[in-house]
């Protein structure tokens, strides 16, 4: 079972922040996203702060080329000022100069989620718009990013776990209720209903109350307690 959808979106509402952060702090920027590289390899742009950044994302993805893709794959930091004569790369560049970028800077940040990496990814419309102190504001959001994002990170497991707790006990409170046993033989049957259907204790747990919601306890069909 995923993690809970809230989960996510309090991670990703701190990556917006942070998106629109580094256009307003960082000289030359113009528009940001976040890349994050999944444990798999995949890639995806998490947040933009334009429809045409998200485009040039994945242009960067499809060619395996370019600065916010090297920055999660292979290198820390990218600094091209001249898109549209880039040796570096030369297939990305002159398509990213035709959409109108002329520089673009990609820093890799920690993302503490199951091994995942991140890159911001900051855009101009002109050449040589990102200079020293560019780079070390980028690299200081990008620390800090990964700092908050690891706290927000352990806040929403803590939520998750508090949650899955109050569903068991509200399981076991329903199977007690329903067969007139005690706490301790209420949470066996629980674990039996686990074990017997290959399904995770908090996904059973879930289900009953659900269940119970609709005024059926749903936690027939198994050995009875």
């Amino acid at each position: 079972m995923d993690a809970d959808p809230r989960s996510r979106l309090s991670v990703d509402e701190a990556l917006d922040t942070l998106a629109s952060a580094a256009v307003v702090s960082i000289r030359g920027a113009e528009s940001c996203s976040v890349t994050v590289r999944r444990p798999d390899g995949g890639l995806e742009t998490v947040v933009s702060t334009a429809v045409v950044t998200r485009e040039v994302d994945a242009l960067q993805y499809e060619l395996r080329e370019g600065p916010c893709y090297a920055a999660v794959t292979d290198r820390s930091l990218v600094l091209v000022n001249d898109l549209a004569s880039s040796e570096d790369f030369p297939r990305y560049g002159p398509a990213a100069a035709a959409r109108g970028f002329g520089s673009q800077l990609a820093v890799q940040f920690a993302h503490p989620h199951r091994g995942e990496v991140a890159g911001l990814n900051l855009y101009a419309s002109r050449q040589e718009a990102f200079d020293r102190d560019s780079i070390q504001m980028a690299e200081m959001l990008g620390t800090h990013a990964a700092i908050v994002l690891g706290y927000a990170r352990r806040a929403d497991t803590l939520g998750e776990a508090m949650h899955t707790r109050e569903d068991i006990g509200a399981a076991v409170g329903i199977v007690m209720a329903k067969y007139g046993v005690g706490r301790d033989r209420a949470f066996q049957y629980l674990v039996r209903l686990s074990q017997h259907g290959n399904v995770k204790l908090r996904q059973v747990a879930a289900d009953i109350v659900a269940a119970a919601d609709d005024n059926d306890t749903g936690i027939d069909g198994v050995d009875a307690v």
